[in-house]
């Protein structure tokens, strides 16, 4: 019988993510093929940040009651490139798990911004994703909008304030970009944090609820027009998904609206112009390469009513699960999200 390739499966997160993260990782779990791969699922508590090896039923993880004594292990890296893996105690001995790779589906801060691909670095683990300064880079929006800008891709208009600021200095920032505008905190995920500020008397409440997820925040003027994205897939050859378009009837995408859809629709492949399709793609494409991805991520843009493409972000782990946007791109261009998984897996580190 042929050794199975054991792939670390990171979910849950010291993030408000969390939620999110169990709903990818349960899918990708489901989708993995287990006569080729072992799983060994690692679970992140959302509070104190503690690894475990759960070893329960996948639907536990979904539903979100997999930590148990019965179910879980506690394990923690080990620096040792010989094992490059995870340690435990069992018995009062030290156990180890060695690990052909790890594929992290943690999404936003302390699991989709570096930290944990610089962890499994030093483990000696190759990461199935993007690394640690691609994912720094793009989960940090001012840098990565310089970085795209100084590619010839245009972003929005920015203004950064840092705690402390003035009053009067970010009123008159806020006036040269224009309203309505948006404020953001410049590292999250899920639209945590961003507020759509329409006047004035609304800015300084958003601008506070930025800061309560990052210690710097933008104020970004908002781009006329409507969002694309679109799914990328490989390292050296890459893989486009088919480009779709968020239909909203208001407001913006939200947290609310990202994972439930109450008013808005998401429309693969986009209503747009073949030629239109292939611009944005061959944007997505440089963008993705200059911000130093691999592996696998979504590009996300706003295309203006008179054509123009801007960058938004990049998510270097999306949404996973089989209804969310990259796999359906992916679909689209003929990928199953068994295939997809299957690919990612065979990519290794």
């Amino acid at each position: 019988m042929r050794n199975l390739k054991k792939i670390a499966i990171f979910f849950g997160g010291y993030s408000t993510e969390y939620e999110v993260s169990l709903q990818s990782a349960y899918a990708v779990i489901e989708g993995m093929d287990t006569t080729r791969y072992e799983p060994i699922l690692i679970g992140i508590d959302r509070y104190t940040g503690a690894w475990f090896w759960y070893q329960g039923k996948n639907e536990r993880i979904k539903e979100d009651s997999w930590q148990s004594e019965q179910s879980c292990i506690s394990v923690f890296p080990s620096l040792d490139q010989k094992i490059h893996g995870l340690c435990y105690l069992e018995k009062d001995r030290l156990q180890t798990i060695s690990l052909d790779a790890a594929l992290p589906i943690l999404h936003g801060k302390n699991g989709e911004d570096g930290t944990v691909q610089g962890v499994l670095k030093l483990m000696g683990v190759p990461v199935i994703g993007c690394g640690l300064l691609s994912s720094a880079l793009c989960m940090d929006k001012e840098l990565a909008h310089c970085i795209v800008r100084m590619n010839g891709i245009k972003t929005a208009r920015s203004a950064t304030i840092q705690e402390g600021y003035l009053e009067e200095s970010v009123k008159k920032a806020a006036l040269e970009l224009g309203y309505p505008l948006f404020v953001k905190p410049v590292r999250s995920g899920s639209s945590f944090g961003i507020t759509k500020v329409a006047k004035e008397q609304e800015l300084f409440l958003a601008v506070e609820k930025a800061f309560e997820h990052d210690s710097t925040v933008l104020l970004e003027e908002m781009i006329e027009g409507f969002e694309v994205g679109c799914a990328i897939l490989g390292k050296e050859e890459l893989l486009l998904g088919a480009v779709d378009e968020i239909e909203l009837s208001d407001g913006f995408f939200d947290y609310t609206e990202k994972y439930t859809l109450q008013t808005s629709k998401i429309h693969v492949p986009a209503r747009i112009s073949p030629e239109k399709a292939e611009e944005i793609k061959r944007a997505a494409l440089t963008i993705y390469r200059v911000l130093g991805c691999s592996h696998f991520a979504r590009v996300d843009l706003f295309l203006t009513p008179m054509g123009e493409i801007y960058f938004n972000e990049v998510n270097t782990i999306p949404g996973f699960t089989s209804h969310s946007r990259y796999p359906n791109m992916l679909k689209e261009a003929g990928l199953s999200f068994e295939e997809i998984i299957h690919r990612l897996l065979e990519m290794e580190g």
